[in-house]
């Protein structure tokens, strides 16, 4: 009997999983038709960008134009629905959480939402800029005509910017991992090399293959690091307090009650 209810549970848990997909795929394609509404003028404000100014964009196939439109209006659906995506994923997860738990992750999830969006302004206006001179300086000092296609442009920003800009997750989820006590800024500081050649490993893989946009995405994951071992240590300390104070209240009855 036992076995049945715990083939039961594992059905109920994929049924759960099963609703939760479904949620977040509606609000995926609901997003979808709001971006193909907005990517004509999100990309006549891409190409009249400052970092665009100088490049001639050039369509090789009748497929560029409606192509570089889905693909905007992917990038607008997956930026409305990130709240979506947390959202859900936190509620298929809460049942197997302590009360704690659920409150720290649910207090964290519009932090989520604004992290990703600082970590994609600053692909698209620090980061971006900064390798698209560098590869052009290369390509114009080895003398080279350039012609370059729009879909290889919002490819190389697309590859560049939204990696950068998921990995800005990163304190959050040192935040809540410390939070419920699974990290401390003791073991962060522990972890410091391996966690650096990790982040340096993802740098590589995630961007486009030139030194430059390796250097340009890897340093301010480092910096992102040692900012999330920073909050994990304000965190950290607060539940040192915190433990230190319940010690000592329930300490105190006792020590009256030996006098």
């Amino acid at each position: 009997m036992s076995e049945e209810q715990d083939k039961m549970s594992v059905f109920e848990h994929l049924g759960e999983l099963r609703k939760r997909i479904i949620y977040v795929l509606i609000v995926f394609l609901i997003g979808l038709v709001i971006g193909l509404v907005f990517a004509k003028p999100i990309y006549l404000y891409l190409i009249n960008a400052e970092v665009a100014k100088g490049y001639v964009l050039n369509a090789f196939s009748f497929w560029d134009g409606i192509g570089i439109y889905m693909k905007i209006a992917m990038v607008v659906s997956l930026i409305l629905s990130i709240p979506t995506i947390v959202y859900q994923l936190w509620a298929f997860v809460s049942p197997g959480l302590r009360e704690i738990e659920r409150k720290a992750a649910l207090r964290y999830v519009p932090f989520v939402f604004i992290l990703f969006l600082v970590g994609l302004a600053f692909a698209y206006y620090i980061v971006f800029p900064m390798a698209l001179a560098f590869t052009t300086s290369i390509t114009q000092d080895m003398g080279l005509k350039e012609t370059y296609g729009m879909t290889q442009y919002f490819s190389f920003m697309f590859s560049l910017v939204l990696p950068l800009s998921l990995l800005f997750e990163l304190p959050v989820i040192v935040m809540f991992l410390t939070k419920i006590r699974i990290l401390n800024p003791l073991r962060l500081r522990k972890m410091r090399k391996i966690s650096y050649f990790v982040l340096i490993f993802i740098a590589v893989v995630v961007t486009p293959p030139d030194f430059i946009s390796d250097f340009l995405v890897t340093i301010p994951l480092l910096i992102l690091y040692e900012f999330s071992v920073l909050l994990s240590s304000l965190i950290y300390r607060k539940q040192l307090a915190a433990d230190e104070e319940l010690e000592h209240k329930y300490r105190k009855p006792t020590d009256e009650s030996n006098e």
